[in-house]
């Protein structure tokens, strides 16, 4: 393909500057064409049928001047710098028109393509009018991405040509995870001290810190009435304990091979860290302090623990690019890496695949020695198709034999995380709909219990 005909084909798929005909122009071409055709059945000679369209078609090129000159159209992106991945986002372009003529407008942004696109996006401006246009748009992807250039196509209101130009303006954006359940947890934590359908239990009597003094209601602890302010205002009144702050914590995110198994929506690594965020977000804002470390062959972020709400777009910033790696874990880098930058007691949370972790017996040596110093918790995302085959009817052999299989693997399973319980290091599994609410809930249990 030669330089010139690339540039031709360029101008035809909405990329370079230049003029293109309308559909308005070629329908009324080829009218015109058909009847000069019918025409030669009259005498009329080829010649003057040829002519008569070349006029027109130079005719034609006069609707150029009534529609504004490039430099008079002035294009404007505003977007967001940083979005969430797979959450309807709002953009809009602001569109001057400097000439006294009318235009009908088409514009094209330069999308990647993991996001949605919304275009063309056409708009009618008057002349020496400004307006906007506005639309939506999702990423399906996190990451950085530039948007380089926008492209327009406009004529006017004849509408025989249409003119091309490339506006560049250069944005860079950024798509960080899904915040959904972090904002939900905010708004109303309460749902989130519920899983499996039972309430978590309140921290042991008296244990925590002292945080007020309230009037006692029915169902609260007799042993915490405070029997000195019942006296003083002649009503009963109980003491309210809350769970010590400033605790350690420390999510540890797997962005190994089996992490990029594909779920109903996205993947495990996604959710993983969705719930990570969510866990991050309770515990910063109750005062504890706060770690990240993510990995698959060896460690890609680590993020020191720190405390305070502020501390969450410090996490936000380092985990956002993570991708699944082609690599099996290496967990036992990942201990010692622990045990050499994180000297106080805290909550190791891992989120991973636990039929991959249960096999790691090099991990449990690692394990039995931070669990001297350290709380193991454990959290993975079910695996739906084995649960499917469990409960599918043996209809034939074929299906006897892999539901067979499957229950075997249950089975396995269940011992190995026994042998794994027994050196006090929990684990569990979640739905992939509610792995956030599950590993909040147990944050806050262990934290309500005074287990750290």
């Amino acid at each position: 393909m030669t330089k010139s005909f690339k540039n031709l084909w360029d101008q035809f798929l909405f990329r370079d500057k230049g003029i293109v005909p309308t559909k308005r122009l070629l329908v009324l071409i080829l009218a015109l064409s058909c009847v000069m055709i019918l025409l030669t059945w009259t005498g009329l000679s080829w010649p003057l049928i040829i002519a008569t369209n070349g006029a027109i078609l130079l005719l034609s090129l006069v609707d150029l001047t009534f529609s504004p000159k490039r430099k008079e159209l002035q294009v404007h992106r505003v977007m967001d710098e940083e979005m969430e991945r797979g959450i309807e986002n709002e953009a809009s372009l602001v569109i001057r028109n400097a000439s006294e003529k009318g235009v009908k407008i088409r514009v094209i942004d330069h999308f990647p393509q993991s996001f949605s696109q919304p275009f063309p996006l056409k708009k009618e401006i008057l002349g020496h009018e400004e307006a906007r246009i506005t639309y939506t748009f999702q990423a399906a992807q996190r990451g950085d991405y530039t948007l380089p250039h926008l492209h327009i196509r406009y004529r006017s209101r004849i509408g025989l040509w249409e003119k091309q130009m490339r506006v560049d303006q250069i944005k860079n954006v950024r798509v960080i995870p899904d915040l959904t359940e972090s904002r939900n947890f905010l708004e109303d934590a309460q749902r989130f001290l519920l899983y499996e359908g039972t309430r978590l239990k309140k921290r042991q009597v008296g244990t925590g810190e002292f945080s007020k003094i309230r009037s006692y209601v029915v169902g609260d602890d007799i042993r915490k009435i405070n029997w000195r302010q019942t006296a003083k205002v002649q009503n009963l009144m109980t003491n309210e304990y809350e769970p010590e702050h400033g605790k350690f914590i420390t999510l540890l995110i797997d962005c190994g091979r089996m992490m990029g198994v594909e779920l109903e929506e996205n993947n495990r690594l996604e959710k993983s860290l969705e719930a990570a965020v969510t866990v991050a977000t309770a515990a910063l804002k109750r005062g504890d302090y706060v770690a990240v470390l993510a990995f698959s062959k060896h460690v890609h972020v680590y993020v020191p623990p720190v405390k305070g709400m502020a501390h969450m777009q410090t996490i936000l910033k380092e985990i956002y690019h993570l991708k699944v790696e082609g690599y099996e874990s290496n967990y036992t880098a990942v201990f010692q890496h622990l045990q050499k930058v994180q000297n106080r007691r805290s909550l190791l949370l891992l989120f991973s695949d636990v039929s991959t972790f249960l096999y790691e017996e090099a991990a449990l040596h690692y394990l039995q020695r931070l669990r001297r110093s350290h709380l193991f918790l454990m959290i993975g995302i079910e695996d739906r198709v084995i649960d499917s085959q469990i409960r599918r009817k043996p209809e034939d052999v074929q299906t006897t034999l892999v539901k067979t299989m499957a229950q075997k693997h249950v089975l396995d399973k269940k011992q190995e995380l026994k042998k794994w319980e027994r050196q006090g290091l929990q684990m569990i599994e979640a739905p992939e709909e509610e792995l956030a609410t599950a590993a909040v809930s147990h944050y806050i249990n262990i934290m309500n219990r005074g287990l750290l």
